[in-house]
């Protein structure tokens, strides 16, 4: 896909892997709608983003988590817009390395509304206008915890297993269609994610979020008959 002009929806586009991301299709020459809910960090990328070259960024602060919030966000998005090209689920919260009956039940139902509620009802409501376009992409940003089973992070892996069955039974139904469905499978990214949820990881040993930004766009740009539909990344 020729990137200049697509018109891409990130969430959780104010921080970490989801600012980056912004920032490199900013260099492609898209146009994008950042969504997160941190408005004052949403601005600063917005600006980066257009000084590397955007063709055009609105910004949308969005509790992603409350539904009506959402379908009002998607609706300005596309009415701001007038198309949908690229969804990048990227949005995500840590849960702190627990056992499970220590994990208080407000982490629990946060994890699974951000992680994976928030997601399937973001694809929801964007996939009937990606599906207008000649050619059009969904990127599920999960975890190496959605593939594997990792000792405390039980709520966690939930929420990113969740992602791996929900982006593998939508590129079954999709199979056909002009929107391609990916599925990211990372470990460690050097982000405040951790830091957020009280973990007092030394990430610097982990991968560089705008490396794994790099990745995600060239998935992307993939000709035409050639579609990356799982990556997996190591530190």
């Amino acid at each position: 896909m020729r990137l200049k002009n697509k018109v891409a929806i990130i969430t959780g586009a104010s921080d970490g892997i989801g600012k980056q991301i912004s920032l490199r299709l900013a260099k492609e020459g898209a146009k994008m709608a950042l969504v997160a809910r941190n408005n004052k960090n949403l601005q600063k990328v917005k600006q980066i983003s257009l000084k590397l070259g955007a063709e055009k960024v609105e910004i949308y602060p969005c509790d992603i988590t409350i539904t009506k919030a959402l379908e009002k966000t998607v609706k300005k998005i596309v009415s701001d817009f007038g198309e949908v090209n690229i969804l990048i689920n990227n949005a995500g919260i840590w849960q702190k390395l627990s056992p499970i009956e220590k994990i208080d039940e407000r982490v629990v139902d946060s994890v699974i509304r951000v992680n994976l509620t928030a997601l399937i009802h973001c694809t929801r409501l964007v996939l009937p206008y990606l599906k207008r376009q000649k050619e059009a992409a969904i990127i599920n940003i999960s975890s190496k915890s959605g593939v594997t089973g990792q000792e405390e992070q039980s709520v966690y892996a939930a929420s990113k297993w969740g992602v791996r069955g929900f982006t593998e039974v939508l590129k079954t139904d999709l199979s056909g269609s002009s929107v391609r469905v990916a599925g990211v499978y990372q470990s460690g990214i050097n982000t405040q994610m951790f830091k957020k949820a009280g973990e007092n990881f030394n990430t610097k040993k982990f991968t560089n979020p705008a490396d794994l930004a790099d990745a995600v766009v060239y998935m992307l740009s993939r000709p035409k008959k050639i579609w990356l539909h799982e990556v997996r990344v190591e530190y």
